[in-house]
């Protein structure tokens, strides 16, 4: 296997994996017209993936804390939206989408230079993503709205991680965590994946809209938190069930409007594969929501809300990277597949080796984000990703479910191991933690002054 994961790496960039239905242009090619209806669609996927953190994630993050942390862990996903636009504005989409080589991008777009040259030129174009390489690919829409659509994934992103560490990390060590993350974490995984020349995107893995990226991301990022960081003082001998899950509940209902922008928009363009995606997301968020709740019944007793959000989101995880790829049968089996795993890795795996995934980052969004990808390579359905120079499309079977195996361990040994040396590098540098004092008080006022009235 190894050997083969070298000599793969050697191939000629293809397409993105992601946008495969989208024909392939020559390297000299020019851009396409833009077109007003995909650009109105990708506008409005671009704040509904924002919607997805701002307010969802902050709601449904803080209905699972302690009424002492609502506010900090609020303050996480909020704080966090504005480090990683700036981030993202002054490095990370330079880093993750200029062609540079099969690892990282260039400096080329760095503070955006030249993302506004067409408009300034008076052209009603759009662009093309890698241009002047193999593995090109034209977008109807300008680059600026492309550029603030990928924006809202490199936000979310970081923010699933703050479920991980919920209650116990001090705040000037999450600002710099997660700047330093996004940058050596976040944009080279997107470059692999989804840039024009990326080597994983070469091996042809497919991840329509941030399987491996997004969620496996965060998910071992997460994990290597809570691990650093050890368990919240009272974990398994205080009582810490969530203050408010009407909070968490509204932020999962935001969190599941907003992933048809994450999924749907993954397309770029109002088109029948978005159309497709949408369908298929629906289709598994339901099935893992009602897998969740009968698996809890039966093994506790009773149906809780907690576990038919949870169920909800776990669905939603696992359709992202397959929702351009499947149909929504397929779409079914993965929705039940990640309620029932998910809930066993929130519940048994946890307890199993002991960490203190404090609102489930791993069992939710690493679990269901490998159980998505892998069973893309299964289920993937040919003529949803065929194109002109590839009518056979992205085919399920045991070639791609290798090649998804591949795309999964490389994004959990790079975020894992590069996620554990940043922690440990702010730990000796400011610390990471709040002392047990601090923590016993509540990090709403010790932090920030405030509290919930």
């Amino acid at each position: 296997m190894m050997k083969k994961f070298r000599l793969r790496l050697g191939l000629p960039a293809l397409a993105l994996a992601s946008l495969a239905s989208l024909p392939v242009f020559a390297a000299d090619a020019p851009p396409p017209k833009i077109d007003t209806g995909d650009t109105a669609w990708m506008l409005a996927s671009t704040a509904l993936v924002l919607m997805m953190t701002i307010p969802g994630l902050a709601l449904f993050y803080a209905g699972m804390v302690r009424k002492k942390n609502v506010l900090a862990t609020m303050m996480q996903s909020f704080m966090i939206c504005c480090l990683v636009t700036i981030t993202w504005m002054v490095i990370g989409y330079s880093l993750a989408f200029t062609n540079g080589n099969p690892y990282i991008g260039d400096f080329s777009r760095f503070m955006l230079n030249g993302i506004g040259a067409h408009i300034s030129q008076g052209n009603d174009v759009g662009f093309v993503l890698g241009a002047g390489t193999d593995g090109a690919t034209p977008f109807t829409i300008p680059e600026t709205v492309y550029m603030m659509f990928q924006m809202t994934f490199a936000i979310i992103t970081p923010g699933l991680i703050a479920g991980a560490f919920a209650d116990r990390m001090k705040f000037s060590a999450m600002c710099v965590f997660m700047v330093l993350w996004s940058i050596f974490v976040y944009s080279p995984i997107a470059h692999w994946v989804w840039s024009a020349n990326g080597w994983v995107g070469a091996l042809g893995a497919a991840d329509f809209a941030g399987g491996t990226v997004v969620h496996i991301n965060a998910g071992i990022a997460g994990l290597m938190a809570a691990l650093v960081m050890g368990k919240r003082v009272g974990y398994g001998r205080e009582n810490m069930t969530p203050h408010n899950l009407a909070y968490a509940v509204i932020g999962a209902s935001l969190l599941w409007v907003g992933w048809f922008g994450f999924n749907a928009g993954s397309a770029v363009g109002a088109n029948g594969r978005a159309g497709m995606a949408m369908a298929a997301t629906q289709v598994a968020t339901a099935a893992a929501a009602l897998a969740w709740v009968f698996a809890e019944w039966a093994a506790k007793g009773k149906p809780s809300v907690l576990g038919a959000i949870s169920g909800a989101v776990a669905g939603l995880v696992a359709i992202t990277p397959a929702s351009g790829f499947v149909l929504p049968g397929s779409a079914l089996i993965i929705g039940i597949a990640a309620g029932v795993i998910c809930f066993w890795a929130a519940t048994s795996l946890k307890h199993m080796f002991g960490y203190d995934d404090s609102l489930d980052a791993f069992g939710v969004h690493g679990i269901g984000g490998i159980v998505g990808a892998l069973l893309t390579g299964v289920f993937a359905y040919g003529p949803l990703s065929a194109t002109a120079s590839a009518p056979a499309g992205i085919v399920g079977g045991m070639h791609q479910l290798m090649i998804q195996g591949e795309a999964v361990v490389a994004t959990l040994v790079w975020s894992g191991i590069i996620s554990f040396i940043i922690l440990k590098v702010v730990d000796a540098t400011i610390g990471l933690r709040v002392t047990a004092e601090q923590e016993i008080e509540g990090l709403d006022v010790v932090l920030h002054g405030e509290q919930l009235g």
